[in-house]
């Protein structure tokens, strides 16, 4: 495909969509043009006959020759929707998913205050803190991230969409200024070291800090269980994302660690996906 300037927009869109070795080829070539041009998928359906500028064009080429090596595209187009937000995303953190949308919907489903102070460990672009105080504006959402560019890329997400998220940067709790949470909800990782999953698809390019926790991928899940409650009121919750072949031995950390009402909830594929339990301790009492 060359930088041809008779080219026009859905011979650009056809030829990608055929070399391109992906679940959804034709999607992936309009989210390029898209991103290049400036002009909405819509618009490619409506006028396929429009022609490209020769340096979009050339630019288009560069993206699908990346995107044909495996790179995700919410890396070439700099830019994931989560929870109907539209988030910056980078090499330093992992791309939002979809099913992380179903953790968000269990946090909201859980009996908290009106005010409720929250804790989102391990934010990455942000994506959860900022769905939660999207939908809770009066809640006190704190986010952190071991990552410095993770916690500038949130910081940048929470300024783009005007919401009140702090962000700050620690492990886990190690760095946090002592406080009391009603929520506290992380998507940690949670991939055994090995797992021939590594090497395939978006995750190659993804931050292996960010998915790999030991050889059960336990390890960072185990590290949450045992210090949550010191960060917890009375009466508050841990909600975690993991495995879908993890609850049963996620289920058993909380309830050893003396978590109440311990409970699996699915993701869009029907998997065990996040569990979640409550703490029964009060805030001059927790450990």
């Amino acid at each position: 495909m060359t930088s041809n300037p008779s080219l026009t927009c859905e011979q650009l869109i056809h030829e990608a969509s055929r070399r391109i070795a992906s679940d959804t080829p034709r999607l992936d070539a309009e989210l390029l043009l898209s991103h290049v041009t400036g002009l909405s998928r819509t618009s490619f359906r409506a006028w396929p006959e429009r022609e490209v500028e020769p340096g979009q064009a050339e630019t288009f080429e560069q993206l699908v020759s990346r995107r044909l090596l495996g790179e995700p595209i919410a890396y070439l187009v700099g830019h994931q929707e989560f929870w109907s937000l539209p988030l910056k995303v980078g090499p330093s953190t992992l791309i939002p998913r979809p099913d992380t949308e179903c953790l968000v919907e269990a946090a909201l489903s859980l009996p908290l205050p009106a005010k409720a102070r929250v804790l989102d460990l391990g934010t990455g672009t942000g994506a959860i803190a900022l769905a939660l105080a999207s939908e809770h504006p009066d809640w006190q959402v704190s986010a952190c991230d071991c990552v410095a560019q993770a916690v500038a890329l949130a910081r940048e997400n929470a300024r783009a969409l005007r919401l009140a998220v702090t962000v700050m940067q620690s492990h886990w709790f190690d760095d946090l200024p002592r406080d009391s949470f009603d929520l506290i909800v992380s998507n940690p990782p949670y991939i055994e070291e090995g797992d021939h999953h590594l090497g395939q698809g978006d995750v190659r390019f993804e931050p292996g800090s960010a998915l790999v926790s030991g050889v059960d991928g336990l390890d960072d899940i185990r590290e949450i269980v045992a210090q949550a409650p010191d960060w917890l009121a009375g009466n508050g919750w841990l909600l975690v994302e993991h495995g879908y072949d993890q609850a049963e031995a996620v289920q058993a950390l909380f309830r050893a660690r003396g978590f109440e009402s311990v409970e699996s909830r699915q993701d869009y594929g029907r998997n065990d996906r996040m569990t979640l339990g409550q703490w029964p301790g009060n805030p001059d009492n927790k450990s």
